[in-house]
């Protein structure tokens, strides 16, 4: 490998399932982004600012500061309606009266030869279940059964298993406590639910091992068969695949927009369990 990788997250197995030649030129040569990634891009970069002050307004409510002083904050149409959107959510408004509410919690562990790092947007949890809340500002709701399978979901989950005892008293969460929904602010009422098993759990970790080892192992990174997605990636101009970006309502709806942070992973604490 051209640099050492230490961590792996949703976002950098999804772009090695999706196109082992992105994950390459991402996160191992760490190449900055040569191209627009989706068009209008002046739109487009608008409504990714607009989606993470939305992220730090539903911060700020559930870590005590009064909704009136966050609605001041909301200051263009979108945010002013996604806003209105949450708080009129009652079930979701409620969950500030909880005891057991995290947000913005960062959670790690071992993954064969790496780390496994996650950020939740919020965990919402009781003796009984634990709920993992996710913010998505998507133009368009995307469809159940994709985002099913998307990394961020059985990534999600499957840490909270591993990583989640301290939440639960130092005893560890079974997967049939946890529930993972996706909360749409531009579809209040029609948010994604996803339960777990135990055989999803042995499923999803068993999988998330096996690709863990093929990345430590890989020595040749192939392009993606699917040329669609080219349209929507930075690198594409690498590869030969075209200069015009796609557009991004488009791409919301064939792929979860990928949503990316910047994490010290090394400043991360391993959780032991």
């Amino acid at each position: 490998m051209p640099i050492e990788l230490t961590s792996l997250s949703q976002s950098s197995l999804q772009d090695y399932f999706d196109c082992p030649r992105r994950f390459e030129l991402r996160y191992l040569q760490k190449i900055s982004y040569p191209a627009i990634e989706t068009e209008p891009a002046l739109e487009n970069e608008k409504h990714q600012r607009e989606g993470e002050n939305f992220h730090r307004l539903v911060q700020q409510f559930f870590i005590g500061i009064p909704e009136e002083q966050i609605s001041k904050l909301a200051n263009t149409d979108n945010l002013a309606n996604w806003w209105e959107n949450f708080t009129s959510a009652k079930d979701l408004s409620g969950l500030k009266n909880l005891s057991g509410v995290r947000t913005e919690i960062t959670l790690s562990a071992p993954l064969g030869p790496f780390r496994l790092v996650a950020k939740y947007d919020l965990i919402a949890f009781d003796a009984k279940k634990f709920r993992v809340y996710d913010w998505k500002t998507y133009r368009k709701r995307p469809k159940s059964d994709l985002l099913a399978i998307r990394f961020q979901t059985r990534v999600y989950r499957a840490l909270l298993v591993q990583a989640g005892a301290f939440l639960n008293g130092g005893k560890p969460i079974n997967p049939e406590q946890i529930e993972m929904i996706y909360w749409f602010s531009n579809f209040p009422n029609d948010p994604a639910h996803f339960s777990y098993t135990s055989d999803q759990f042995k499923r999803d970790w068993d999988a998330l091992l096996n690709l863990a080892e093929e990345i430590k192992n890989a020595s040749n990174y192939p392009k993606t068969e699917e040329i669609k997605r080219c349209l929507y990636c930075p690198y594409r101009s690498y590869c030969n695949r075209g200069v015009r970006a796609g557009d991004a309502f488009d791409v919301e709806s064939e792929h979860e927009a990928e949503e990316y942070f910047e994490l010290n992973f090394d400043q991360i604490g391993e959780i032991e369990f």
